[in-house]
């Protein structure tokens, strides 16, 4: 019996963490949920959130899930208490996973400017850790850009420099990708800043987090990657994702186009 698993994103940036549950199971069927009629969410406002989240709750209700991974950092942070309340599944969220592996005292976050002006980062790390330093730098372009067909990398460059920069001045010790999206530009990003600086990709935690809830069946080594147990969704653009999929997944799979009934 197959653990049915939800996860989605305004995008692409699901993939982070459908990778890294595929990476570690075979054991699970996902649908997978890409809002892209609404992309990107980072730069709506709070009750905008919630309101999709809500619609988001109403397209997973006839799934029978057994579990949410909410690869959404800007709905983590403004609408976790609609998803844990709607669908009353367990809910794998980022900020709460990532809040305890988090080591250094000096913390930057690049994350979009909605999660940015939530501080739900802020204040869950805070929480679990006494005596941080945290700071937080909006990057209200790197969605648009990753989210493209074929990436500007002279553009990513500059974008960068200008994200990290107040970052790095601070002397950060760790970084966190606040959106899910930003991993998929990790080895960019990596060559951007000191090799002592850490980066910490939050589906990691999240899945371990899901790991320790729904323990792994010992079975054989795995030899590849297998999607053939994903559904994928969208809301508009149904080819344009499809190309997508195959460029960053490199699979070819059938996009099922739904309407999550909004006027947001």
């Amino acid at each position: 019996m197959k653990i049915k698993v939800g996860i989605f994103d305004s995008g692409i940036g699901g993939f982070t963490i459908l990778n890294s549950l595929l990476k570690i199971r075979k054991d699970v069927e996902v649908f997978y949920l890409a809002d892209t009629k609404r992309i990107p969410f980072g730069n709506k406002n709070f009750e905008e959130i919630r309101l999709i989240a809500k619609e988001i709750c109403n397209f997973f209700e006839d799934k029978n899930l057994d579990a949410l991974l909410i690869a959404c950092n800007t709905t983590n942070a403004c609408a976790l208490d609609i998803l844990e309340k709607d669908l009353k599944v367990p809910c794998f969220d980022l900020i709460n996973s990532v809040s305890e592996i988090v080591n250094k005292q000096i913390v930057g976050i690049l994350a979009t400017q909605t999660t940015v002006k939530s501080s739900y980062y802020k204040k869950v790390i805070s929480s679990k850790k006494g005596n941080l330093k945290i700071f937080q730098k909006e990057c209200p372009e790197f969605v648009s850009e990753i989210e493209k067909e074929k990436l500007d990398f002279v553009k990513l460059n500059k974008l960068a420099e200008l994200y990290l920069k107040p970052l790095l001045n601070e002397n950060i010790e760790e970084l966190i990708l606040g959106c899910s999206h930003y991993p998929l530009i990790y080895d960019f990003l990596r060559k951007k800043i000191n090799s002592d600086i850490k980066i910490i990709d939050p589906a990691e935690a999240l899945i371990k987090k899901f790991n320790e809830s729904f323990s792994i069946p010992k079975t054989d080594g795995y030899e590849s990657l297998s999607f053939e147990t994903v559904k994928f969704f969208v809301t508009s653009e149904r080819d344009e994702f499809s190309k997508k999929v195959k460029f960053w997944l490199g699979i070819n799979k059938e996009i099922r186009l739904v309407n999550l009934r909004s006027n947001v």
